[in-house]
């Protein structure tokens, strides 16, 4: 109790390291952190698969449209064929489970969400004590450089798995279990996907570069030209 009392009557407010760029930049890591996640996570498309029949049937018989979304399990929706005498075929799946990449990709971009909300709590609250030591910068450099570690590879494994959404949605290569029947239709919609990806390099990059500036608040950082108050040699005030 008496250490919470002590955070809360702690709290300063002070907005001057968001004029600095290990503020500045955090703030960016937040936004672009929102938009990685946010671009994945929300997804949800239509393929297009065009049914042409020789002797077109009374009712016309209904184009397909398959469903797909975030986590891109893509077996896990079933759609249907509608044959040209009216009948329908049996369940039918798009083949793919790439769920694992565009998982661990929404989950760096959360969990880099949240160290950067509790990070600006603490530059902007609480400056005083993040500087009184030098333990505090020190967990805030190996923490962000993992976080870039992870915004690597995460980016990079979800962009390979963009690309095999792409090939299994792709209607050219879905007209061949139908090929009597089907023609290609539209292409869905992947630019929020695209976005995603390159939110994922750009926080890279940000995470990255941010290092740099908390290195420089970590006593492993020497100043080449340290302040001097005393001529060497000279009495004071001389």
């Amino acid at each position: 109790m008496e250490t919470v009392q002590k955070i809360t009557t702690g709290f300063t407010l002070d907005l001057g390291p968001l004029k600095e760029p290990l503020g500045f930049i955090r703030v960016l890591e937040w936004v672009f952190a929102i938009f990685a996640f946010a671009t994945t996570g929300g997804y949800s498309g239509k393929t297009h698969l065009k049914i042409t029949c020789k002797e077109p049937p009374v009712p016309p018989v209904p184009d397909v449209y398959p469903s797909f979304g975030y986590p891109f399990r893509l077996s896990a929706t079933p759609y249907k064929l509608t044959f040209c005498n009216n009948t329908e075929s049996g369940p039918m799946f798009l083949q793919g489970d790439f769920s694992s990449s565009a998982e661990f990709f929404v989950c760096v971009g959360v969990f880099a969400f949240l160290y950067c909300t509790a990070t600006l709590i603490l530059y902007l609250g609480y400056q005083h004590v993040y500087r009184q030591t030098t333990r505090g910068p020190i967990v805030d450099l190996v923490l962000t450089a993992i976080f870039a570690f992870l915004w690597f590879v995460s980016s990079a494994a979800w962009g390979k798995g963009l690309t095999d959404v792409k090939w299994a949605t792709n209607p050219e290569h879905l007209v061949d279990r139908c090929k009597d029947i089907c023609s290609p239709g539209d292409y869905p919609s992947m630019g929020r996907l695209n976005a995603s990806v390159i939110f994922g390099f750009l926080n890279l990059i940000l995470w990255g570069g941010n290092c740099w500036f908390i290195y420089k608040e970590t006593p492993f950082h020497k100043d080449p030209n340290p302040p001097v108050t005393v001529e060497e040699g000279g009495p004071v005030g001389q």
